[in-house]
């Protein structure tokens, strides 16, 4: 074989493999990143999610042990009714600023 008969042979397969990349680099341009960067999305906000959770958690628990042992002495039940109003007026100023469903924007 010559080497006259082997160079289209060559070029035809970079040309090949080149559209074959090209389409491939297409292809996860425009289907794969968008899906990765929304898995990413739910991931990360499902674990800010969890930690925020974990975090209310702890300060409640915490504030619940400062009110027993600094502010009612042996008065479990004042502190239970401290963080009970707190957590009410929290949620009642939540539950005001809340919007009917026909008025939210789409």
């Amino acid at each position: 074989m010559s080497e006259s008969e082997t160079e289209p042979e060559k070029d035809f397969v970079d040309r090949a493999l080149g559209a074959v990349d090209h389409l491939l680099d297409v292809v996860h341009d425009r289907v794969l990143r968008p899906i990765i960067v929304a898995a990413r999305v739910v991931v990360f906000g499902l674990i800010i999610a969890i930690a925020a959770v974990v975090a209310l958690a702890a300060v409640i628990i915490g504030a619940l042990r400062l009110l027993n042992v600094y502010a009612f002495n042996g008065r479990e039940w004042l502190s239970y009714a401290v963080i009970g109003v707190l957590s009410l007026g929290a949620g009642l100023i939540i539950w005001r600023r809340r919007r009917p469903v026909r008025l939210r924007k789409p």
